[in-house]
């Protein structure tokens, strides 16, 4: 029996309830001094999506102000997992039955745009992230969804260049150290990042270019005045040209059309004490990022310096505390990875992702506000390139255009923003994924 006192048992003696990506990037810093009283461009949020919006329209010369009611970023741009993917829940043949051939095939082919923005921006930009190309192996948690990955991934490859390969049951042990799982895919453009660490590279850009970014300023209202709009914010009113609504999980009463098309969702992560040297080449030996098949879907990879496996998924039907969320976490790490069952935690949090009713994602402009949003958990990748293409499209550039711009942005009776039906999904959803469907 362990001689560790109860309350270490589970959570290390240094345990902290926030992310552990905290304590890899440097802490925001804000000007204290008044707001501007007029701008060219207000964008209301400063995470992925509003940050690369102002690098695009700072960088054009134009007056810009991110405003945010935390400190920049405290959302889940520094909560996340730092996984990067083609980001699209639906798969091509859906999209076209929705949309049509023609249009469904521009919307699909926007997911590999997003990511090849996105290696090519961290590169060009040299960002101080742990950026990393290592690729993701989405694993099978049964026989029949490895019949369906395979038989997708071979679609894939073929038909959209993924270079997705098939990795069999038995073979499953040279991508991850467990018998957990009955095979997998590997994608191999996928890639990975520190979040904190991207969302300070982009926050040094974005002032770079001039842009004005102030936290701690949560805006309560906007209207309009002729050709112009107030943001009234808790540090002062200012005047804007032209406004961006960049909220994600965090939208709320300030724009209740917006609200009631997006479900915020509490994602829940842990990260473990330090490993012993060795195991984690033998947990996770090619240092991909991994996912798995489930609805109620899991998510993990080696933190960037191979120290710690940082592992998140849903784990209630309700939202609940990090404290609470972590063993639940713990022993679903455990039951993959059964040399980890005495591993503590380190750090335990959650964040809001922003699911919508047909998932996908939405770009447009409402009432004169230009918003991008509405992710479903694959934010890293897709908000900053359509942040990056919401600064183009207020800048008025052909190039702004994206798939996503205008299509129906559904919601559904008796909605307000608030998820009454998230536990009975989330139960049904865990009902199902305990089948072999």
């Amino acid at each position: 029996m362990s001689s560790r006192p109860e309350k270490s048992a589970l959570f290390a003696d240094d345990f902290k309830p926030e992310p552990y990506w905290w304590d890899t990037a440097d802490p925001v810093t804000d000007d204290p001094g008044p707001l501007p009283e007029k701008v060219d461009v207000a964008v209301v949020g400063g995470g992925y999506t509003g940050l690369n919006t102002a690098i695009q329209v700072g960088r054009a010369g134009r007056g810009t102000l991110v405003l945010d009611a935390e400190e920049a970023g405290w959302g889940c741009s520094s909560r996340n997992g730092g996984q990067v993917s083609t980001s699209l829940k639906p798969g091509y043949d859906e999209l076209c039955r929705r949309y049509g051939a023609e249009r469904g095939r521009v919307v699909f082919a926007e997911g590999g745009n997003s990511l090849e923005w996105f290696r090519e921006f961290a590169t060009r930009e040299n960002l101080d992230c742990d950026f990393r190309p290592c690729g993701r192996f989405h694993a099978a948690h049964n026989s029949a969804q490895y019949s369906r990955l395979a038989r997708d991934a071979e679609i894939s490859a073929r038909d959209h260049g993924t270079g997705a390969t098939v990795i069999g049951p038995s073979d499953v042990r040279t991508e991850l150290g467990t018998d957990a799982y009955h095979g997998g895919v590997i994608f191999p453009r996928h890639v990975s990042v520190n979040p904190a660490r991207y969302h300070r590279e982009l926050l040094r850009l974005a002032r770079e270019a001039g842009a004005d970014v102030r936290g701690r300023a949560p805006v309560t209202a906007i209207q309009r005045e002729g050709g112009e709009y107030v943001l009234q914010s808790a540090r002062g009113n200012v005047r804007a040209k032209k406004v961006v609504i960049a909220t994600n999980g965090y939208t709320g009463p300030l724009t209740p059309w917006l609200r009631r098309r997006v479900i915020p969702i509490g994602s829940y992560i842990i990260a473990t004490e330090p490993l012993p040297a060795g195991l984690m080449d033998r947990l996770i030996p090619r240092d991909r990022i991994v996912s798995d098949s489930r609805k109620v879907v899991y998510y993990y990879r080696a933190s960037p310096d191979r120290q710690r496996i940082v592992f998140g998924g849903r784990v209630s039907h309700n939202e609940t505390n990090p404290r609470h969320s972590a063993p639940r976490l713990h022993r679903e790490l455990a039951r993959i990875f059964p040399e980890l069952s005495s591993t503590r935690v380190s750090h335990s949090w959650m964040g809001f992702v922003a699911y919508t009713f047909d998932t996908l994602m939405h770009v447009g402009n409402r009432d004169g506000l230009h918003y991008a949003m509405g992710y479903c958990g694959s934010g890293v990748g897709m908000a900053s390139y359509l942040g990056m293409r919401m600064g183009q499209q207020v800048l008025g550039l052909d190039e702004g255009r994206t798939g996503f711009d205008d299509l129906p942005f559904p919601t559904r009776p008796l909605y307000t923003g608030r998820p009454w039906f998230l536990a009975p999904s989330v139960m049904f959803y865990r009902f199902r994924d305990s089948l072999n469907i």
